[in-house]
């Protein structure tokens, strides 16, 4: 049984000084320093399937996922023919949803992604509110998320990030764009190692050709997407590669519970569930075996933080039924990042990526530092 260090809790005093630093932060026009992100950048199409079409107007979906089952299951051995309906086309990738989440809190962001040449238009509205924004890649990837009434079923298209190689990535640090960033910034992030087949091969390669010649320590994070699908080879090998980012600066590692548990299954570690003290457990253990500075662990209920200056677990801001769901874990990333461009406490950063969170799945949009605020200090926690 893994040992629980001493817990941090939240408290509505806690909450509300927070919540008047913020606002103090903000009435001062403070500007914050910037975020070098990269790397993924996705384009997700919305869809719904057509049960029947009544008008060129007017259709009955398919209701549920299960419903879709069955006319699946009725098409074996035969042929058949479905209409789909794209409602919507939103920019996707975690780099992208984290940075739109960071441009909303005032944090001037310059962003490297593989956005397409040119860029895909679903990402315009987003990326114009970073500081600067760069395409990394040829095509972006591409999700099509089938909607029902009880969930959803994304399907992505990602042969093309296997041009996503050391060899393309020094090229495109050739300009000097991204070694520029990293110089300004005080917090370099780094996500979706999974979906990316050499992103273990660029991290050695940033390593040694840009993080390693940084005259300052930047904070990193990392927040490496569900790996089940990668092999154990892979994953380790991925592992292995942790430690190096350390002599450049200290590395955050951010994992929602069920990334945390296919780690601990891979290294023998007890599961933690969506307690927080077991989230913190797991949390210090692997910030032990995976000789990085800290983890923090998030579900929805609930979240857990152990770091070199202490620990801290939190009762997040349940929302029983939330607009927008997809994306709100890069949003607690994005709030995480506040607070440590702020230099806040394990708790106080913490509470601002539950909070930012918390926001985001309510409203469908990022929140700005008044809004974080006003969150943070509502009577109700959950609210």
């Amino acid at each position: 049984m893994l040992s629980v260090p001493s817990v941090v809790q939240s408290s509505a005093p806690a909450r509300a000084a927070l919540a008047a630093r913020l606002r103090a932060h903000a009435d001062a026009a403070t500007a914050l320093p910037s975020v070098a992100i990269g790397f993924d950048g996705f384009v997700d199409e919305m869809i719904r399937l057509v049960a029947e079409r009544q008008s060129l107007s007017s259709y009955t979906p398919v209701p549920t996922i299960a419903a879709f089952g069955e006319l699946v299951t009725r098409a074996a051995g035969h042929s058949s023919l479905r209409e789909i309906v794209v409602t919507a086309t939103h920019p996707g990738g975690c780099a992208i949803n984290m940075g739109d989440g960071l441009a909303a809190l005032g944090i001037p962001v310059d962003c490297f992604a593989t956005l397409g040449e040119p860029p895909h238009p679903a990402f315009a509205a987003t990326t114009a509110r970073f500081r600067s924004t760069h395409s990394w890649g040829r095509e972006p990837g591409r999700t099509l998320a089938y909607e029902f009434a009880d969930g959803k079923l994304m399907f992505s298209s990602v042969t093309q990030l296997a041009e996503f190689t050391p060899e393309a990535v020094a090229a495109r640090l050739a300009d000097g764009a991204y070694a520029a960033a990293c110089r300004a910034a005080p917090l370099i992030a780094l996500t979706d190692w999974t979906l990316y087949p050499h992103m273990t091969a660029v991290w050695r390669h940033l390593q040694s050709s840009v993080y390693s010649h940084l005259a300052h320590r930047p904070a990193f994070f990392i927040d490496l997407v569900d790996p089940s699908s990668r092999s154990e080879t892979d994953i380790r090998a991925m592992l292995d590669t942790l430690p190096a980012f350390e002599p450049c600066g200290p590395l955050t590692l951010g994992f929602n519970g069920n990334e945390a548990n296919i780690l601990a299954r891979l290294l023998g570690l007890p599961a933690c569930d969506d307690s927080a003290a077991s989230s913190l457990a797991l949390a210090s253990v692997l910030r032990e075996r995976l000789r990085v500075s800290a983890v923090v662990i998030h579900h929805i209920r609930s979240a857990a933080l152990a770091a070199p200056d202490g620990v801290a677990t939190l009762a997040g801001p349940f929302c029983a039924s939330p607009r927008k769901s997809t994306g709100a874990g890069d949003r607690f990333n994005a709030g995480y990042a506040l607070g440590l461009l702020l230099d806040l406490p394990p708790l106080e950063r913490l509470l601002c990526a539950c909070a930012s969170s918390g926001f985001f799945v309510r409203e469908a949009r990022s929140a700005n530092v008044p809004e974080l605020a006003a969150f943070l200090a509502h009577p109700d926690w959950p609210c």
